[in-house]
């Protein structure tokens, strides 16, 4: 996490001063922020707020509703494990129990090493592939639980799909 000490102000000037003159412009500077820094650092937000004479909780309504926006860091790599019907039949519940135990993070952590942040998905679109996860944009079909060791094996060691 950044801290407000070490913040750096000027990369949130910059983009309030290309926004600044647009109405509606939140939403934008919101993207840019978070992919200047990887996620929204809340000194980066309060310093927004400032800039633009707004409450901080409307920031944080906004951050906060969508989805796209995330208020923490996050990994290097990104696991989405679908939660849809055909997964859940197919025994979805197994493959995050395993991620979990070999990551030793719950659903919306991130690994102390910033390598892998684990999402759980409504749905990835891949039913007949069930039960599913992705890591970044790669997908793994037919999932079994000794498999998941060996797909993050592969991201550790810089070989994953998306590496």
């Amino acid at each position: 996490m950044i801290e407000e000490n070490d913040f750096n102000y000027a990369a949130v000037d910059k983009i309030y001063e290309n926004w600044k003159t647009q109405k509606g412009a939140l939403i934008p500077m919101l993207q840019e922020i978070q992919h200047e820094f990887g996620y929204l650092p809340r000194p980066a937000l309060e310093h927004l707020a400032r800039r633009l004479r707004t409450p901080i909780s409307q920031i944080y309504g906004v951050c906060t509703f969508y989805s796209q926006f995330h208020l923490k860091p996050r990994g290097e790599h990104i696991i989405r494990v679908c939660q849809g019907t055909a997964c859940h039949v197919r025994g979805i519940a197994k493959i995050a129990m395993r991620l979990e135990e070999e990551l030793e993070v719950e659903v919306g952590d991130t690994t102390e090493d910033m390598l892998f942040t684990y999402e759980s998905v409504a749905c990835v679109g891949c039913c007949g592939l069930a039960p599913v996860m992705m890591v970044d944009e790669a997908t793994y079909g037919r999932l079994t639980p000794d498999r998941v060791p060996d797909i993050l094996n592969e991201y550790q060691r810089g070989e994953g799909n998306d590496s």
